[in-house]
């Protein structure tokens, strides 16, 4: 079973800018970055695959920047500008593929607030 480690979020000034890091305890490639609000779905947010692939929600887009440090297992969110909206807890999420079946593993998640 991977094992994903979130840091610990926190609260920041609307503008301001915020990092979140998911540790795996082995190799993910395929990482992402989900958020969620209470009565809400969770939603997602960014992802990486490998070193160079990457994706966006649009809500994010232009704001927000996900890599990857691979001797770490470590895949990072870089979040700036940020906005009362992008308050939620942040789930990092990897998916493993074995025999080419996918599974996916999942952090505790994190809590950000963006006060204003």
């Amino acid at each position: 079973q991977l094992r994903l480690v979130e840091s610990e979020g926190g609260t920041v000034e609307v503008g301001g800018s915020l990092t979140l890091s998911c540790t795996a305890s082995g190799r993910a490639p395929a990482t992402n970055w989900y958020r969620q609000t209470p009565g809400n779905e969770r939603d997602f947010v960014a992802g990486i695959i490998g070193n160079s692939g990457t994706n966006y929600a649009d809500s994010v887009k232009g704001r927000f920047s996900i890599s990857r440090d691979d001797p770490t297992n470590t895949v990072y969110l870089q979040m700036n500008n940020l906005k009362p909206e992008d308050s939620a807890t942040y789930y990092c999420n990897a998916v493993t593929s074995t025999d080419g079946d996918d599974k996916n593993h999942w952090g505790e998640g994190t809590h950000v607030t963006v006060s204003s």
